[in-house]
């Protein structure tokens, strides 16, 4: 399976869609903010002695692995945002107008149209924010400008020295590709589990390790001297194993759901076994190890965070059957949205609405128990 010509969030804004079901993501987004804006600042201040942007000059940003819904372009919204006021503070009358150049990046198979239809009411919602900045744009002028470029960011996108700075969230923990070797050693799983023979989360562990890294020094020689980078990517803790329930149990989850479906003869034993998700979920400590070995950047703050599965903060009631299935519709939407066109192109597309119904009565009976969560990792980072 080419995993970059296959692998897409969904498309739309269907009922299946990542646009519909990427509320989990956004909930991560919002908590980020006060670490992008931080960078944001510290990037056009005029104490920074790095500082490369003033307000003269176009700020080139880009939000790498941006997908496609609601989240898309909420990061350059935090951006301009912050850089309007920032100016605002400074000149009481007639603030200048920068201008940011956004590049939202993935893979060409992302449903980039449904971006391109939203920004029309994108672009309006911006010329409200600048105008209670102080800065009453002429109809025809705005102070954004967004556009796409299609491709891998585990491979070069810019030219050198041409941007300011990189945000990318819940992108860096897929892979560019299934680690070799794994295709008859993982049976019965699809994601590194408790059963999973050493040598297959070894490989895990070596692939992301090397993409990590490569994303790492194409980006160094596209950002100048002095720009910044926010990323946030899903994580686990120093001390928990790769393989454990803590930062696996969700796929664990759905390779139950398959394997109940391979009992019911929806799908062949040999199919389930050869297919793996090119996923990693990193430590703080393997992530820091890696920026430091590549020495391009310094990290000026790596923290932890928790989001539960649904990205509600209420836990779940016991008793309230109501409440718990629309946290395990959610979870099981947003697995789906996120994982359905890799099933698509190895299982088929007959089997996904039994599977994914299946998934959610097993997610369903999991949160039962308690509140689960994930452990995401935010890095902020100066190019050096």
């Amino acid at each position: 399976m080419e995993v970059a010509q296959n692998f897409h969030m969904n498309g739309g804004t269907g009922e299946t869609s990542y646009s519909s079901n990427s509320f989990i993501q956004r909930k991560g987004i919002e908590m980020t903010k006060p670490i992008i804006e931080e960078a944001i600042l510290d990037l056009i201040s005029e104490n920074s002695a790095s500082s490369q942007f003033n307000a003269s000059k176009c700020l080139n940003v880009s939000d790498m692995g941006c997908s496609s819904g609601p989240n898309t372009l909420l990061v350059v919204s935090y951006i301009v945002d912050t850089i309007y006021r920032k100016f605002r503070s400074q000149w009481d009358d007639s603030p200048p107008r920068p201008k940011i150049l956004a590049f939202v990046n993935d893979l060409p198979c992302n449903d980039f149209t449904t971006t391109f239809k939203s920004l029309g009411s994108f672009y309006d919602k911006l010329k409200e924010t600048c105008k209670l900045a102080g800065n009453d744009e002429e109809p025809q002028q705005q102070p954004c400008f967004v556009a796409a470029i299609p491709g891998s960011f585990y491979g070069r996108l810019f030219p050198d020295d041409s941007l300011h700075f990189v945000h990318s969230s819940y992108s860096l923990h897929w892979l560019s590709k299934i680690p070799r070797g794994i295709e008859k050693c993982n049976k019965g799983n699809i994601y590194m589990a408790e059963s999973t023979p050493p040598n297959v989360v070894e490989a895990y562990m070596k692939q992301f390790n090397t993409d990590f890294s490569i994303f790492l020094k194409c980006r160094s020689q596209e950002v100048v001297k002095g720009g910044r980078m926010v990323l946030t990517i899903l994580g686990r803790g120093n001390d928990v194993h790769p393989s454990s329930k803590e930062c696996c149990y969700i796929w664990e989850l759905l390779a139950n759901a398959l394997n109940y479906m391979m009992t019911q003869g929806k799908l062949k034993e040999e199919d389930l076994d050869s297919f793996n998700i090119p996923h990693y979920i990193p430590s703080a400590s393997e992530v820091k190890s890696i920026i430091l070995s590549e020495g391009s950047f310094f990290i000026n703050q790596l923290q932890t965070f928790e989001v539960t599965w649904d990205g509600e903060d209420e836990g779940i009631i016991c008793g309230d059957d109501e409440k718990l299935f629309r946290s395990s519709n959610t979870v099981a939407n947003c697995i789906r949205a996120a994982s359905e066109p890799l099933l698509v192109s190895h299982f088929g597309e007959d089997i996904m609405d039994e599977l994914f119904e299946k998934y959610r009565e097993i997610i369903a009976a999991c949160l039962s128990k308690g509140k689960s969560r994930h452990l995401c990792i935010v890095m902020s980072m100066t190019r050096g």
